[in-house]
């Protein structure tokens, strides 16, 4: 397709060269239009105007008719669509050269009947058309195609022989593919990294957003809950769960302190957290003894008793009533 495109777009712009006995008539091609730009001796170099519309154009060389033979052959007119094959086939047979070294085309008229087709074969031998095309390629003509033109006898228009795109060997088109198929695995490999780079980026920093949005939110509840319990309750709904959260003991943690302070010989028979307050009644055999106790475990203080201390029904321990602070446990420092 690239080549053809090529050949197109400087076909647009064709300079015809006729073999003439010794001579080159050079014409420039305008639409159906022959313009005559001149003529010169065989192995002449072109006069400068010629030699520089030749390297901006697509240029034809139409053989003298000397060198090329005509022969006819005669099929189905149901087979049209399977000429280039049968040409190819019966090459052998037509043409005094051998397949590999002749280059050929065909016309196509109708036949005698309408259940005919009458074909003309128009051959050469390619070593002298290489020939033709080394010769004018060393004066500055890069030939792109060869044909046999209408000087030849019924002829009704010029049939191709040689072109360079016909004749672009196997190795150049798979070499032109395998480029072609590399630029694009490069191109998607290319959008494949940058769609990935771009989303690992993108949920980089969607993770970064999160953790500095989660820190913001863990001082603002961190400032919450150094708020007094009046500013506390003036919060929306949502915002003093957060406070009330953050200022109220956890009861798990009052119950293990009390665990660890009070001593082996008392017990508790009620515990009451309201708040902040705590309020303790149980038996003790030393009951003034437990006020340091509980001051000493790091989550009471104000620790006082509420109530007179009586001795129990055993006559030997003692019913105390102890009020005390508890202090907030640790803040939450993420989200």
């Amino acid at each position: 397709m690239l080549l053809g495109w090529q050949e197109g777009q400087r076909a647009r712009h064709s300079l015809k060269v006729a073999e003439e006995h010794d001579r080159l008539t050079i014409q420039q091609m305008k639409g159906q239009e022959e313009v005559a730009l001149g003529t010169v001796p065989a192995g002449t170099p072109f006069p400068v105007e010629i030699a520089r519309a030749a390297e901006k154009s697509f240029v034809v060389l139409e053989l003298d008719a000397d060198e090329v033979i005509s022969r006819r052959m005669t099929v189905p007119a149901q087979a049209r669509d399977l000429l280039p094959g049968i040409v190819r086939n019966q090459i052998e047979r037509l043409s005094p050269w051998r397949a590999s070294q002749a280059a050929y085309g065909f016309d196509v008229r109708a036949g005698a009947d309408a259940t005919s087709l009458d074909v003309r074969v128009l051959i050469t031998s390619r070593a002298q058309l290489e020939d033709a095309c080394s010769r004018l390629g060393a004066l500055g003509l890069r030939i792109d195609r060869v044909v046999a033109g209408k000087r030849l006898a019924d002829a009704a228009a010029p049939v191709t022989l040689w072109s360079r795109l016909a004749d672009a060997s196997g190795n150049s088109l798979a070499r032109a593919r395998w480029m072609i198929g590399g630029l694009i695995a490069a191109t998607l490999c290319l959008t494949m990294s940058v769609s990935v780079w771009a989303f690992m980026t993108a949920a980089s920093a969607d993770g970064e957003s999160d953790d500095v949005a989660a820190r913001v939110a863990a001082l603002q509840r961190q400032v919450r809950g150094t708020l007094p319990q009046q500013s506390i309750a003036a919060l929306a709904p949502p915002e003093r769960a957060w406070a009330l959260k953050e200022t109220s003991p956890v009861a798990v943690v009052v119950v293990e302190a009390l665990s660890r302070s009070l001593p082996d010989t008392s017990y508790l028979t009620e515990l009451n957290l309201d708040g902040a307050t705590l309020r303790l009644v149980g038996l003790a055999d030393d009951a003034p003894s437990l006020i340091a106790l509980l001051e000493q475990s790091g989550h009471l203080k104000d620790v006082r008793f509420f109530a007179p201390t009586t001795r129990g029904a055993d006559g030997r321990r003692f019913v105390f009533h102890i009020e005390a602070r508890v202090e907030p446990h640790m803040k939450v420092e993420g989200g």
